[in-house]
């Protein structure tokens, strides 16, 4: 397969392929809709011939017989490497005393699909092993989709069945604890890599449990990797590095999956080790490198309805906590505004990431959400408030070549009457497309000085600040 760089951006893992390339599904098992043909998209399973009918009854046999004799003790306690080869002999032995002609391949495959099915999550296993893949989508049991660099393309990993699907999402869910099935059919999970998980049960899901991961990068991303990938160029980089340094309160914008929790990650690089960091999340998905970090996390509802603690309760909690900055994975309700607060209360430095299109919508955003939590301030107040905390708003994208770029970054600067005065530092412009099919690109910048020059003045990088804009 050959391969050109491709810039990525996002937590996700960053490749070096062809928009083409990545996993393609067979034709079998799963049947190709001629209209769907250029996006590589499974449809329904294809129906079974007589043979295939055959095969199927004895491997589903043989997959009965080798766990019946299995002792599931002895399993757990079992290396994988070891394990694979002992069902494997199993499988063999079996398949020689039932008179089932199987060859090497087939005996292979069986041994490592009952081998997944005990120690991991099933064919999933093999996906959430490729480090290529950033997000895995399950729609029913015979349609699974995958996401490399950008890119989504179907999978020829199957379920046997909607049963055996199933089993898999219950055994996620009861791994941390909680419980999915008809009377509870939604539930967000995590595994044991910190992957984040979503599954949806039937009757909310009409074509089978849907099952949806976000898998966790093992290796944090910085801003040398960035650079590299094109996210960003190096000018752009060593502003955000100064932000993170000077203790700017930052809020990172865009869309899902367009990677606001990576570029969160490389600029907590730049926080002091000696400070105290206290994180809130829904699902922990940041990996900062500090000695002190205090990670919190949210807890869902019991079945009874009780018991639950959302982000604004630990948010308030946090305060409490003696913190130097509080960092939010994302705001979504009336937290905004105890996260406002917090940024107006000497926790400078505090950054968090909000879902929006532009700079200026994530203001109105949170705005809207300060509102939603029923605190019957009246507009200017609030923008007064986000005048006050936030300093600088980062807007990230994923664009149509599959590439995650900073879109735009914007200084809050004041108001004027009621309006919130923006400065469009850097501005991301489309110049054309070139021969790989990748987006060319570059920064209009503005040289402006800034509003927060006394603070880059009091660490000692205005200078820098200035220099780094100077050389876009």
């Amino acid at each position: 397969m050959s391969s050109t760089a491709s810039p990525q951006f996002g937590r996700r893992r960053y490749d070096q392929i062809h928009e083409t390339g990545g996993m393609q599904p067979t034709s079998s098992p799963a049947e190709t809709d001629p209209a769907l043909t250029g996006y590589g998209m499974p449809v329904a399973a294809a129906p079974l011939g007589r043979s295939d009918l055959v095969n199927e009854t004895a491997m589903a046999e043989l997959r009965s017989l080798c766990l019946g004799r299995m002792d599931p003790v002895a399993v757990a306690g079992t290396p994988p490497e070891r394990l694979a080869m002992e069902v494997e002999r199993l499988v063999g032995d079996i398949a020689t005393e039932r008179r089932i002609h199987l060859n090497g391949r087939e005996q292979r495959s069986l041994a490592a699909d009952l081998v997944n099915d005990m120690l991991g999550l099933g064919p999933l296993q093999t996906l959430l092993d490729d480090e290529q893949i950033d997000d895995i989508m399950v729609n029913g049991p015979h349609r699974i989709f995958v996401e490399r660099a950008g890119k989504v393309h179907g999978s020829a990993e199957r379920f046997r069945d909607a049963a055996h699907l199933i089993n898999i999402c219950q055994r996620i869910a009861a791994a941390v604890g909680r419980r999915v099935d008809e009377s509870s059919p939604m539930v967000d999970a995590r595994l044991k890599d910190g992957s984040r998980v979503n599954i949806v049960f039937p009757p909310l899901a009409l074509d089978g449990p849907y099952l949806s991961i976000r898998k966790f990068r093992k290796k944090a991303i910085d801003f040398n990797k960035l650079v590299e990938y094109g996210a960003v160029t190096p000018p752009l980089a060593r502003v955000l590095e100064i932000a993170g340094r000077c203790r700017l309160n930052i809020i990172i914008s865009g869309g899902t999956g367009s990677g606001k929790t990576t570029l969160l990650n490389a600029i907590s690089r730049m926080i002091d080790p000696g400070e105290r960091i206290v994180t809130v999340e829904d699902a922990a998905e940041l990996q900062l490198q500090q000695p002190h970090v205090v990670r919190l996390e949210t807890r869902p509802p019991s079945l009874e309805g009780r018991g639950e603690i959302t982000q604004r309760d630990l948010v308030r909690n946090a305060l409490r906590m003696r913190p130097d900055r509080i960092i939010i994975g994302e705001v979504r309700a009336g937290e905004a505004f105890d996260m406002l607060q917090a940024m107006n209360t000497g926790h400078d430095g505090s950054m968090s990431t909000i879902h929006a299109n532009t700079t200026r919508d994530a203001l109105t955003r949170i705005e809207n959400m300060v509102q939603m939590g029923n605190m019957g301030l009246p507009s200017r107040a609030i923008r007064q408030q986000i005048v006050g905390a936030v300093n600088l708003i980062v807007q990230v994208g994923r664009q149509r070549d599959g590439g995650r770029r900073v879109m735009q970054v914007t200084e809050v600067c004041g108001m004027e009457g009621e309006v919130v005065i923006l400065n469009d530092i850097f501005q991301l412009e489309m110049l054309g497309e070139g021969p790989d099919g990748r987006i060319v690109t570059r920064y209009e910048v503005s040289r402006a000085r800034p509003a927060a020059i006394e603070r880059l003045a009091y660490f000692g990088l205005d200078k820098l600040w200035m220099e780094a804009l100077e050389a876009e």
